[in-house]
């Protein structure tokens, strides 16, 4: 795990919410110079830490709402660390918890070097990376309406379907293996959304392998060169890993990959 340790005058942690942001400024000293609430707005951040953003470093928890922090940190060129959510809860882990702590306890870690650092994926490629994470989403659901239709059988205590209806041409006759008119119905209304997830699914794989394509095709290429890897699969390590130099140990790619 990589900490920041890069020396400022000015140490900035927000603790970001949807609609609001605590934002604590210490000096390299220690001393507070800012503790304040505010509407989580680029303006309102700018216009907060203008009298200390000439040598000055933001830090934010790596929660789903740091996308537009860290790309207008780029956009002005202020240095932004992503803090590992995991590991600074059991760093900084306390009784007292509220949002005015955590911005402090933000900023006391980075000022110390102490912050554990998330990786900053970069913006061009985050909301292709998401749309894959959705599709694992949408499979998930799919693959619950498969054992619900496989624990139904079961339930009734029927001879095995005996053929795989994950594929469309092997569904037919599914619903009338059983004889209750209502459990045919629950039976219809899964083969009807595994259905129309199948239809989604295709629709969304198609557009992330074009956006790959475009992202990054000679990797793509490469990771399908690879025995057991299909067009799924290497999506998915293409999105999740992204540079693979940023993991300087193998032991660090393992953790990763829980």
């Amino acid at each position: 795990m990589r900490f920041y340790t890069q020396q400022h005058p000015f140490y900035c942690g927000i603790d970001l919410h949807a609609r609001t942001m605590y934002v604590c400024i210490l000096s390299q000293g220690g001393e507070v110079m800012l503790h304040r609430n505010m509407k989580a707005s680029p303006d309102a951040l700018l216009k907060a830490i203008a009298p200390y953003r000439d040598d000055m470093v933001i830090a934010v928890e790596c929660i789903f709402t740091w996308y537009w922090l860290a790309d207008l940190c780029a956009q002005e060129g202020l240095p932004f660390v992503l803090g590992h959510a995991l590991y600074m809860k059991a760093i900084h882990g306390g009784k007292t918890k509220n949002d005015k702590i955590d911005s402090q306890k933000i900023a006391v870690l980075l000022r110390g070097g102490m912050l554990p650092q998330a990786y900053v994926y970069p913006a061009a490629m985050r909301a292709t990376r998401d749309l894959l994470r959705r599709r694992t989403h949408l499979m998930r659901k799919r693959a619950e309406l498969l054992a619900h239709i496989q624990n139904t059988n079961s339930q009734y205590n029927l001879p095995e379907i005996g053929k795989k209806i994950a594929y469309k041409a092997n569904r037919d006759g599914v619903a009338e293996r059983f004889p209750d008119p209502a459990v045919q119905k629950s039976i219809e209304v899964d083969l009807a959304l595994i259905g129309h997830y199948d239809q989604l699914l295709r629709d969304v794989e198609l557009s992330i392998l074009k956006t790959a394509k475009q992202h990054n095709a000679q990797t793509l290429y490469l990771l399908r060169t690879v025995p057991g890897i299909g067009e799924s699969l290497s999506l998915v390590l293409l999105y999740e890993i992204h540079d693979i130099t940023r993991f300087p140990r193998v032991q660090d790619f393992l953790s990763y990959c829980r």
